[in-house]
């Protein structure tokens, strides 16, 4: 065969691929053609339908559901903030740093493009390939109207349901909107850490001032918050938030926003947080005030308010600082342990708190106001309290013995005292400075549990209280906070003091008052008599050489207190006051896990005074209102009960000769004071 005909063959053969390559060139141009066409119109169809249904812009620059409180100290300053920060600032009347900062990062076409960026599309395709992701995960390549279509109208959708209605909801915006607006929607509708919506409650919180005043450094921190609000917030790691604002400052040197000059300036230069944001404490009582406070008022509020509290940052340096340094001085390294402290004026005013240690994770549990614990002999006041409000004197003696009560249902009771010795005869007010259990145990019986209990209701406990004979050494639970209010009846001359913190609530804007706390009518809880004498029992229990609580005598004012210390050491208080504040210290460990070596007259007590030497610092010495017993002339005759009354201690000495002393004292006491004006 020839070679002509050979290749005449063979050449139907090289065509074929070719006519095939044509086809399916055509072919797919007609599909894509068709698709296209399909594309662009069902595109077009839900663009016009969402066109329709978009509000006015004006109606979407504030998207939060509920309203923003700021919290005051007794100065007037902010300490706190919560619920949702906002603050509607049009993006023309933003600083045009933070304009500029925000476009630079999120979309530097942004003022070109027609709701979608293909270009932007196509780089976030390819680095999430370089990276190793899908072309779909992690970079978006979304524009700003694109964000602003998810942050307002898809936020419930799936991924893909809100891609695919991104572009159409998108170009419908681009019709409807102006630029400014589509940017001022962003602006105060991006979540940027803290709580803080928007723009201008972000630079309130960040820097405290509007987002009106923010220049280049504050702008760059700003806008670095869009990627990850959390972990870029200034306010949990200010130089990871500046490193990240070094960033934007060269996106917006790239960009030409900025010149050479004000580029370096900036990066030597990075933003700090503001006072106000750099006071980290406060969050305990902070919490507790929206906790306590009115619902409708704090955390269901529609409306940005302000309250003012009785909250005061000196004191609470002072707490934080005491805790702090015995924990770090005295405890060993990687204890687990917890604390908590308060700080009350005489009259409730709760002026600090600290509910717990930032250890493991602690969270936001507040020990100071949530922890139900046992008070063991921190409860004792309110025995003797009651014991007194029945005649007793703090010069009465007592016997400490063994002794065995018959419990219905639960058969003999022997309660133990702590060194696991007696003393025999002893007075009411050594008893109670040495804290024994048998006497305290004694008086509780022989006053009556109902009275004991009805003494400490009035004084400010409301916690359930078990009708045992146990009840004297404090096995029912309370609050650190309700136990420490109820001490500073003691201080306020037996009237009721309720811990409060709250003072009023008004509008943040226009400054109208929308709750004021009335001063409550004097509530008197036990006799100032009572209030006097118990004052004088706590002073020995930090003065005399025989107290519990020695350790947090201080050195410049009479302080008065009670130590408590739980059955196998789970919980460890002390409890006091001086002549103006009252501060309850606990200890022990969240799991009920016993204390090693600690009784409420060692750590706690500690702490205590390190805490009330800082909130005294600079103050002068009020005198505690104690009022002094008279010894009696004669020793007292005291005998034990027999098995008859269940173990009981019988006082046999007569009180009509030291009931009229009292009376006399009181009376020459009242007519000084009156001559005084005190």
């Amino acid at each position: 065969m020839s070679d002509k005909r050979k290749r005449t063959r063979r050449a139907p053969r090289r065509r074929f691929p070719a006519r095939m390559a044509r086809w399916l060139a055509r072919a797919t141009l007609w599909l894509g053609i068709r698709v296209g066409g399909v594309t662009v119109a069902v595109v077009g169809a839900a663009t016009v339908f969402y066109l329709m249904q978009l509000p006015e812009a004006d109606e979407l620059l504030d998207g939060r559901e509920r309203g923003s409180v700021t919290m005051l100290d007794r100065n007037g300053d902010v300490f706190a903030w919560r619920g949702e920060q906002g603050g509607v600032v049009s993006a023309a009347d933003m600083s045009l740093h933070l304009r500029n900062a925000v476009v630079a990062t999120e979309d530097k076409r942004f003022w070109n493009h027609y709701g979608i960026s293909p270009r932007g599309i196509a780089g976030a395709i390819r680095i999430n390939l370089r990276e190793g992701r899908s072309a779909l995960s992690g970079h978006g390549g979304s524009t700003i109207t694109q964000q602003v279509a998810k942050l307002v109208f898809l936020q419930d959708e799936s991924t893909w349901m809100r891609k695919l209605k991104e572009v159409p909801y998108a170009f419908a915006m681009e019709l409807a909107y102006t630029k400014e607006e589509i940017l001022s929607i962003y602006m105060n509708r991006a979540y940027l850490g803290a709580s803080a919506n928007g723009f201008e409650a972000a630079a309130q919180r960040y820097f405290a001032i509007s987002a009106r005043e923010v220049d280049i450094p504050q702008s760059a921190m700003l806008a670095g918050l869009l990627t990850a609000p959390s972990r870029f917030a200034p306010t949990r790691d200010l130089s990871r938030a500046q490193n990240r604002s070094r960033v934007i400052l060269r996106l917006m040197h790239e960009q030409g926003y900025i010149s050479d000059t004000e580029y370096v300036d900036a990066r030597t230069s990075p933003a700090v947080l503001s006072a106000e944001a750099q006071r980290r404490s406060g969050g305990y009582f902070a919490d507790w005030i929206m906790e306590d406070g009115p619902e409708f008022l704090t955390s269901e509020t529609s409306e940005d308010i302000r309250i003012a509290t009785t909250y005061d940052p000196a004191l609470q340096r002072a707490a934080e600082q005491g805790l702090t340094g015995v924990f770090e001085e005295l405890v060993r390294e990687g204890s687990q342990a917890q604390a908590a402290v308060v700080v009350l004026s005489r009259d409730g005013a709760v002026r600090a708190m600290v509910g717990g240690r930032a250890i493991g994770g602690a969270g936001t549990f507040n020990r100071a106001t949530q922890a139900l614990r046992q008070p063991g002999s921190a409860f004792k006041p309110f025995v003797y309290a009651a014991g007194l409000e029945g005649g007793m004197n703090p010069t009465d003696y007592l016997v400490d013995r063994p002794i065995t009560l018959n419990i219905p249902g639960s058969g003999p009771w022997t309660p133990q005292n702590y060194t696991r010795t007696h003393i025999g005869p002893v007075s009411m007010h050594e008893a109670f400075a040495r804290s024994i259990n048998t006497t305290a145990v004694q008086v509780s019986e022989e006053t009556g549990r109902g009275r004991v209990i009805a003494t400490a209701r009035a004084l400010g406990l409301d916690s359930a209280l078990q009708d045992t004979p146990s009840l004297a050494l404090g096995v029912s639970e309370t609050t650190l906070l309700d136990l420490t209010g109820a001490y500073a009846a003691f201080l306020n001359r037996g009237l009721r003091a309720e811990p409060f913190g709250l003072l009023e609530v008004r509008l943040r804007d226009g400054g109208e008052l929308l709750l004021n706390r009335e001063t409550p009518e004097p509530v008197r809880a036990v006799s100032e008599r009572t209030a006097g004498y118990m004052t004088w029992m706590m002073g020995q229990v930090t003065a005399s050489p025989y107290g519990t609580g020695r350790r947090a005598a201080l050195e410049d004012r009479p302080v008065a207190g009670k130590t408590g210390t739980t059955q196998a050491a789970r919980d460890a208080w002390f409890i006091g006051f001086s002549g103006d504040y009252v501060t309850g210290v606990w200890m022990g460990y969240d799991d009920n896990t016993p204390l090693t070596g600690v009784t409420g007259g060692g750590l706690p007590a500690e702490i205590w005074k390190r805490v009330m030497r800082g909130v005294h610092q600079g103050q002068g010495v009020t005198p505690l209102p104690a009022l002094v017993p008279i010894a009696p002339q004669t020793p007292p005759q005291v005998a034990t009960a027999n098995s008859g009354n269940n173990g009981r201690v019988v006082i046999r000495r007569e009180r009509v000769e030291q009931r009229t002393e009292d009376a006399i004292r009181n009376v020459v006491e009242g007519v000084l004071r009156g001559l005084l004006g005190n």
